[in-house]
Order: C-alpha cells, then structure tokens, then sequence
C-alpha cells in the first residue's frame, strides 16, 4: 500500500510517499518555510506529487494536538476536523498548520481517504502523577487541563527502533528519548510505553525550544501583562515565538546559526547554547525517576542528529550518570557505530534518525485495515 504522508510542522513541512508493504519510501522531501507560509509549500509538494496520484491509497496527516477526545489514529471526517479545529487554542503553531494541510489535500485528492495520526497519542499512557497538574480537579474534569505531550510519532518510531538494534528488553527497556528541533521534547519510555514527558497542556512546556521559552514561573504571566500592558494574547506571542534561543542569543532560534555566531565569539550565542544543553540534561535526569534507572538516551530531530557540539555538552552534564562521550563517534554523528556515541555502558547514548513519515504511514495503513 503506498501512502502520502505529510508533516506538517511549524518551521517545516515533510512529506513521503511510504511503501508500507516494503517499509521504505519511494518519495520525499522537505520544504523549509522560511519567508514562506504553509501554503505555498503545500503547493509545492503537490507539484512534486501529482504523477503518483494513480497509486496512492490513502493520505495520513501529523497533527500536533488530540486532546482527550482521540487517543488513537482515526480516519478524518467531518466530525474529526471539528474537533481538531477546537483544539487550535493549545497548538498554536501546529494545528492550524496541520488543518490547512488536512483541507489543502482533501480538496487536492477528494477520492482518497485521509488519516489523522496524533503527537499526543503515544503519551496516553502516563500515569495520573505524570500527567495532572496541582490544580483543582474540577479543571480536568470539565476542561481537558492535564499534560499531553508533543512529537509522540518521533519519540515512539526512535524508541522501537532503538529496542531492536541495541537488544533493549521489549518488556522493560528504560529509554528516555530526545527529540531535538525547532520545538524539543522527552519522553520517558518504559517497555515500549510512555510513562513522562517533558511537554505539558500544550507545546509551551518543558525545555528552551527555538523560539518557544519551555518552563517559566506560571506567576511570569500576570507580571508581563501587569507591567508591559500586555494582554493573554501578546503574552502568547512572547513566550510561543519570540523567546528561547532567538529570546535569549537576540540573534537566531536555529541552532546551526548559533554555533556559527558562537565559534565568532558571540556572548549571546553562547550563552542561549549553554542553557539550552543545561535545561536538557537536567530533564533527562529528571526522567530517571519515572523510568527507575536508564539503559539508553536516544537524541533525534534536526539538532539531536547534526549538532555534535549540543550532544557533547549534555554528555559532559550527564557524567554523573555514568555516560561517557566516544568524542570521534559523537563527531561522526555514530554513522559508523550503529548511532551510539558513547563508551561502555549501560546506559549507552545514540543517535537514531527520526522517520516520522514513515509512521504516520504505517498507522494510516493499520486504520483503514482495521
């Protein structure tokens, strides 16, 4: 069965078309936004592949946030597109995104059926002390407000492939998983199952992204309106797009720039760098309560695969643990290696290159089995 599937992301947008029979992809590509909009690079990708139209079976779209009303993939209808458009308000950046794409390519391809497959599917299995904030239970109880969590298809496709290829335990195996890029997330993974993460009620939460500031003191809100007159809107937009690495170097939220302005001796660079590995590690450790001990860290995204020098520097945070950084296969991204780019172990450290296109594809093809 050859499926479209299409990531739509905020700084991004992925598509390939998976052979989900053979599991490998017989086209792809990527159309970084830039000064564009999501648009025009759906335009794009249509045009590059309107000559397979005849054999595709179906379309299979990421969409960041499901909320509480889908804990699985589903087939789009009506009644789904609704319900993703009622959860915009918790993924700003994502779900109109995701949207625009779902209608682009119903209208695009109106004989093909079109599948869902959710970020927040995969953290389902948190635990209530993992997913409920201290609040009035009442708020989650008529309001959905709980931890969701974000880049589930990357964080379950990196954890299944490293359980095969280091022989982790499929029952038990404790991974905790990086995904690295414009937005950044962890997942804590136990059996096959996540049981923490480090995004919440929306992709606002947890480490230094991009753009997005992860954790600050809740009481910052009423502060910023009440001294910079800014109303839950603009206060938003602070903390969603103009904050983390871009807030903090005042230069760039892409971390490949940074490094370039670092290496020129940029105090802004460097220091949005150091912070940004330092949150890191420090979650990743967190996550060593929930999992009760750590047999691999597995760093994936944009920055997890390429940037050497991030990966380094959380290794050097993480010593206490008893990682130790291979500095020639860590420079090699452990192209030679498997991915792994550490010494001895357990725990070992790898690179493992994300292929979310590769599951949405399969779950779009599971749903219209089933």
């Amino acid at each position: 069965m050859q499926i479209l599937a299409i990531n739509c992301g905020s700084s991004s947008l992925k598509f390939a078309i998976v052979d989900t029979t053979e599991g490998r992809h017989l086209l792809g590509g990527l159309e970084e936004l830039g000064g564009s909009n999501h648009a025009r690079a759906l335009d794009a990708v249509l045009a590059r592949v309107e000559a397979e139209r005849g054999s595709l079976a179906a379309i299979g779209h990421r969409v960041v946030h499901g909320g509480e009303a889908f804990r699985a993939s589903v087939r789009i209808d009506a009644r789904v597109l609704k319900n993703i458009e009622a959860l915009c308000d918790l993924a700003p950046l994502h779900n109109p995104a995701n949207l625009l794409a779902i209608r682009r390519l119903r209208t695009a391809f109106p004989e093909l059926p079109q599948v869902a497959v959710f970020d927040t599917a995969f953290h389902q299995s948190l635990p209530p002390h993992a997913y409920l904030y201290a609040l009035p239970r009442s708020l989650h109880r008529d309001h959905g407000i709980r931890r969701y969590g974000f880049h589930g298809t990357s964080h379950r496709y990196v954890a299944e492939e490293a359980t095969g290829r280091f022989d982790l335990c499929p029952e038990n195996g404790r991974i905790v998983t990086a995904h690295l890029g414009n937005g950044c997330s962890t997942a804590a993974v136990l059996g096959g199952r996540c049981v923490d993460t480090s995004m919440g009620f929306s992709p606002l939460e947890g480490l230094v992204m991009g753009t997005r500031s992860g954790d600050v003191d809740p009481g910052l809100h009423h502060f910023l309106g009440r001294r910079l007159q800014l109303d839950p809107d603009a206060i938003s937009d602070l903390l969603n797009r103009k904050s983390g690495l871009l807030g903090l170097s005042e230069l760039s939220g892409d971390m490949r720039e940074l490094e370039r302005a670092e290496t020129e001796g940029h105090e802004g660079a460097a220091l949005a760098i150091e912070i940004f590995c330092y949150r890191l590690a420090g979650q990743i450790a967190r996550h060593l309560v929930a999992l009760g001990g750590l047999d691999a860290l597995i760093l994936t995204g944009g920055i997890g695969e390429n940037s050497s020098r991030v990966r380094g520097r959380v290794m050097e945070w993480l010593a206490p643990l008893g990682f130790e950084l291979d500095a020639e296969k860590n420079a090699r991204h452990g192209s030679d290696s498997g991915g792994r780019i550490s010494c001895g172990g357990p725990p070992l450290a790898a690179v493992i290159s994300t292929d979310e296109e590769r599951l949405i594809a399969s779950e779009t093809a599971a749903v219209l089995i089933n």
